[in-house]
């Protein structure tokens, strides 16, 4: 008899719990790490953004390795295989809290860091394996759903735990959905194309990216998808570290009330990704694609034009939040959709690839609005403005399919 009656369940919950735990570590990290003895080159400010970072990088050197394991190995045993590692690699960092030693609680972020990235692409072919065709869209809905709920309960569970911290909480956290996630994970039934052991995709990221650009070039609208997926990336992570400095210079506000705003837009991203996999049903729905990217648009309008009180501050943020995934939800499943076959993991492999490639130029791009503005939070919005528009214009040139399905889907809602 099956652990789990709802065939997405297993898949669904190893998502968060994964998530969950990368997001738990590296903000315990960030939260209680930073008062240790460090080497005198390291600062406070360094250590954050090298622990960051550590959860970054692996996706840029290693996802054509990633996207490789995906195609010519079962999807199901590269994704067990890799929460079975992370096991040990979390006690390893259980024993560099317990000794305060900064650069192996490090190292054990980008080694899970690494992990993730090897086992992404086959994670996520997983939803079309266990959804078929007519899944994809309500799979990718609840599937980022889970994600995005994984990073806000890890942030939220690590600032709470670092107010009241306890080696035998972090150790048992981190050790037991560890555990937790290994079994759900070995619980994911799926019915999976052969594997095609003749895979000769490139592992140098250039050759691969190349590559794979010219094989999603032959399927209709998967590179238009593929954009505008790490597009949303780029613009979540520049809205992030831009709530931090508007919400504290603008607004005078605490970290708890910062950080309940971060969390307002986090649960907005969830549920305009539910919301749009609950509005596609069966069928991918590409007309949510312009409503989505025009709607972040309007509220950032607002964000960047006029002072508003508290109150709608957070309302808009969460509204542009919301929109968010409402077009993020679209893309991926064009991507599901496509026929692909075992390829899926390759291009799954160059999306994260150009997603944290353009999650690094949104660093850089904030970095330099802030440093040419006097940390003028409103300018940043105004960027982040900027390229909403440019990709409401990509999506209108790009083809009158898009245009045409939003303009039905509309007809039928008004019907």
């Amino acid at each position: 008899m099956p652990l789990f009656r709802n065939k997405w369940t297993p898949l669904f919950l190893s998502n968060f719990l994964g998530i969950f735990n990368d997001n738990f570590l590296k903000n315990c990290i960030i939260f209680i790490a930073v008062v240790w003895a460090r080497p005198g080159w390291l600062t406070q400010s360094q250590l954050i953004s090298i622990v960051s970072a550590s959860l970054v990088i692996p996706y840029l050197f290693l996802s054509p390795l990633a996207g490789r394991l995906a195609v010519i190995y079962s999807k199901k045993k590269v994704f067990r295989i890799c929460k079975l590692l992370e096991i040990p690699v979390l006690a390893l960092a259980c024993v560099a809290f317990y000794f305060q030693m900064v650069m192996v609680v490090v190292a054990s972020v980008l080694i899970m860091g690494i992990l993730s990235c090897l086992y992404s692409p086959s994670k996520y072919s997983l939803i079309r394996d266990i959804g078929g065709e007519e899944g994809v869209s309500f799979g990718s809905g609840i599937f980022e759903m889970m994600a995005f709920l994984g990073v806000l309960v890890g942030t939220v569970i690590a600032s709470v735990v670092s107010d009241h911290y306890k080696n035998w909480l972090v150790f048992g956290l981190l050790i037991g959905l560890a555990v937790l996630g290994y079994i759900v994970t070995s619980t994911i039934r799926a019915k999976e194309l052969p594997e095609e052991n003749e895979d000769a995709s490139h592992l140098n990221p250039v050759s691969f990216a190349v590559d794979s650009y010219r094989f999603a070039k032959q399927h209709k609208h998967v590179n238009s998808a593929i954009l505008g997926a790490a597009s949303f990336w780029l613009l979540g992570s520049m809205l992030q570290m831009n709530l931090l400095i508007h919400t504290r210079h603008i607004y005078h506000a605490s970290n708890t009330t910062t950080g309940i705003i971060m969390a307002c837009a986090a649960i907005g991203i969830a549920l305009g990704c539910w919301m749009a996999g609950k509005i596609s049903g069966k069928k991918v729905k590409k007309g949510l694609i312009l409503p989505g990217i025009l709607g972040m648009g309007l509220f950032l309008i607002v964000l960047t034009f006029f002072h508003l009180p508290f109150f709608l501050y957070v309302l808009f943020v969460f509204c542009v939040a919301f929109m968010g995934g409402i077009f993020q939800i679209p893309c991926l499943s064009i991507i599901q959709n496509s026929d692909l076959g075992r390829k899926l993991g390759d291009i799954i492999g160059y999306l994260n690839m150009l997603t944290f490639t353009l999650i690094s130029l949104g660093a850089v791009l904030f970095s330099a609005t802030t440093y040419f503005t006097s940390e003028n939070s409103y300018a940043v919005f105004g960027v982040i403005l900027v390229i909403c528009l440019s990709l409401s214009i990509y999506f209108l040139k790009k083809s009158p399919d898009f245009l045409n399905e939003t303009k039905a889907l509309f007809r039928k809602s008004n019907g």
